[in-house]
């Protein structure tokens, strides 16, 4: 079983956009006098909702582990472009409480279909900029095939199911709600 963290819960008040607390991270018990190869990691699922501009480093160096000789990884980034328009800048929305839910229902399934180790998801919130990271998935696992093959179920699955809206900001000063094909939620009117 995996431990859970969640840094998604303190908000601003005035902007109504979530701060981005500390991390708090569980660190496997070492008993004393036990050699390092001798105690086992405990796995871990992070699941960080954020304004703040996300970090490919941090993010992997969340789920590195001595037990792994894979970390994967997925960014999304915001491009300059859609459908012949100049986007500027993108907008995320999310309702937290499902989101959550569904990124740790994600994780359960990754690891009941791969032999994984740690899992982080990130997303960000508000607005983001051509060029930076909307989303990072990172997941470690003894061999690279495991970790690839999650990551990418996790990035289908989230588009797919996490009630999570984008808006894109083009440079002729309009903006446009987009729908996610992939979401079984959204229905067609």
């Amino acid at each position: 079983m995996s431990s859970l963290e969640i840094s998604s819960s303190c908000f601003n008040q005035e902007t109504k956009l979530p701060l981005s607390p500390p991390l708090v991270e569980d660190s496997a018990f070492e008993p004393p006098g036990k050699d390092i190869n001798e105690v086992e990691e405990k796995s871990k699922d992070i699941i960080k909702f954020t304004s703040e501009q996300l970090s490919v480093d941090e993010v992997s160096q969340l789920v590195i582990s001595p037990f792994c000789g894979a970390v994967s990884l997925f960014v999304g980034t915001t491009r300059n472009n859609f459908e012949g328009k100049k986007v500027i800048s993108l907008e995320y929305e999310a309702y937290l409480p499902m989101a959550e839910n569904e990124v740790r229902r994600i994780c359960s399934d990754i690891r009941q279909k791969w032999p994984i180790k740690h899992i982080a998801v990130f997303h960000r919130l508000g607005l983001v900029p051509v060029s930076e990271a909307s989303i990072i998935i990172a997941v470690s696992s003894a061999h690279r095939t495991a970790s690839l093959e999650a990551v990418s179920y996790a990035i289908d699955t989230l588009k797919a199911k996490v009630p999570i809206w984008k808006k894109e900001m083009y440079e002729e000063s309009s903006s446009s709600w987009k729908r996610n094909k992939e979401c079984f939620w959204a229905t067609d009117d």
